[in-house]
């Protein structure tokens, strides 16, 4: 009988783990779904709306964590409008994604993370982090998150 493990380990090796391949179907079902003709105000709820629902999935701590970042965001920088993107809550600007929040068991890593694209603007120099690590929302760490919030809506 063949060993399932060394087969499963040489399939994700050579292409995509079963978590990435999860969030290409996420990011593909979030591209497909229906575009319904409603009012910017509408479409902006029902993005929230949809955020929410995936905040309220995840296992704890992320749960709060995601929770409290999306209270940041909104707060610090208004101007982001909330979305899913391949499956995470994400922060766009002109519907391109600024920032967004990856719970830890995402990817079964052994932290969460707080990520940038490139449209937020963060450069410092000749190199700077695009992802924060999370294990805990202190009080200077929710200053430093509102802080990179502001900086990246513009």
């Amino acid at each position: 009988m063949a060993d399932n493990t060394a087969n499963e380990t040489a399939n994700e090796t050579e292409g995509f783990t079963a978590e990435e391949r999860a969030a290409m179907k996420e990011r593909a079902k979030e591209v497909r779904a229906p575009k319904r003709r409603a009012s910017a105000a509408d479409k902006a709820a029902e993005a929230e709306r949809d955020v929410l629902a995936k905040i309220a999935e995840f296992p704890e701590p992320d749960r709060t964590t995601a929770a409290r970042i999306h209270a940041l965001v909104k707060e610090h920088a208004p101007g982001l409008a909330p979305k899913l993107w391949y499956g995470m809550p994400s922060y766009a600007r002109d519907g391109k994604v600024v920032c967004f929040f990856q719970n830890a068991d995402k990817f079964k890593a052994r932290y969460a993370t707080l990520g940038f694209n490139d449209s937020a603007h963060l450069d410092d120099g000749d190199m700077w982090p695009t992802a924060y690590a999370l294990t805990e929302l202190t009080d200077e760490v929710e200053a430093r998150i509102a802080e990179l919030v502001k900086r990246a809506a513009g």
